[in-house]
């Protein structure tokens, strides 16, 4: 492993960390302000964060060793799934980081760690939750498949930093397929970081609570791993969507000018598309459970349509 990919694997997950919190903060910013409210500071998440690290972790005692381990494997496969896409800096591919399949693999497994840590504890709402939460999965998880299939027949590569390189030389703002790609992406974002249509992560409401629910009794630092791990997993998806979109400012070399320029811009672009995240939010009501295919069809369809175009042209 070359000098220069180990000092993206330190810069990209510093940033990752870094920003993270930031951006959540910023989309219930918008949505109070959508509201006529002056909504949280913006390094709000961060203090709640802080705040629960030093709180006491209890445990339930119907609980068993998944309830323990589950914060740790969630935020190490999300961080691992991080690496898999470049926020500022795109090295030389490596081994199987940035393989599109295996970046899958990662997510799923984070979840399927805390759909079993919400049904571990014995809890009702944990098990609603958790129910839930697969039930969606079985469902959205054949339309993200067909969404990153549609990409890889897009770029011709597996590979995201493949993507990225490509993305970046052929400016592919205005190709078509890329649009309707980064339609479905936004689908797919809103559905796997559980927001509004899908998902209210502001609520507890039993009867409406899917992500909240699987995490209702965690605590203390544990409830701190995976709440910084849903905002990674927010930043991941957001990161995906911008560099394939809006490419331009992504560093290719490594100069300390080149870094934080591309910091900057990523920053901007972010901040743009958690505005506009917060916003889509706040126009919208949540949808009833088994409305929810609707909304997954439109992503399924535009892939579908981009792989069928990309196969007979």
């Amino acid at each position: 492993m070359s000098p220069e990919f180990i000092l993206y694997l330190v810069i990209n997950t510093a940033v990752v960390l870094a920003i993270a919190p930031l951006f959540i903060s910023l989309i219930k910013k918008v949505k109070a302000w959508t509201q006529g409210r002056r909504g949280p500071p913006l390094f709000q998440t961060y203090y709640m964060l802080a705040k629960l690290v030093k709180k006491e972790v209890i445990y339930s005692p119907h609980s068993s060793w998944i309830m323990r381990v589950t914060p740790i494997i969630n935020i190490a496969a999300i961080l691992v799934a991080a690496l898999f896409v470049p926020l500022v800096f795109v090295p030389e591919p490596v081994g199987g980081i940035g393989n599109i399949i295996l970046l899958l693999y990662l997510l799923a497994l984070a979840k399927f760690f805390m759909a079993l840590a919400g049904l571990d504890a014995g809890s009702s709402f944990g098990g609603m939750g958790s129910s839930r939460e697969m039930s969606i999965s079985a469902i959205i998880e054949p339309t993200t498949i067909i969404v990153f299939a549609a990409l890889v027949f897009v770029f011709k590569t597996l590979n995201v930093f493949e993507m990225f390189t490509l993305s970046a030389a052929s400016g592919t703002l205005s190709t078509p397929t890329l649009i309707l790609i980064g339609i479905s992406l936004f689908i797919i974002l809103i559905v796997e970081t559980s927001r509004i249509p899908v998902d209210n992560p502001e609520t507890h409401l039993e009867l409406t609570m899917i992500h909240e629910g699987m995490i209702l009794e965690q605590s203390g630092s544990n409830l701190a791993l995976m709440e910084l791990s849903a905002a990674v997993k927010l930043t991941l998806l957001m990161a995906l969507l911008i560099n394939l979109i809006v490419p331009f400012g992504l560093a290719t070399t490594l100069s300390a000018a080149g870094l934080l320029l591309a910091l900057v811009l990523f920053l901007v672009k972010g901040s743009v598309l958690a505005g506009v995240i917060g916003l889509f939010e706040s126009s919208m009501a949540k949808m009833r459970f088994f409305r929810l295919p609707s909304l997954f069809a439109m992503a399924f369809f535009f892939s579908t349509l981009i792989i069928i175009i990309e196969v007979f042209s």
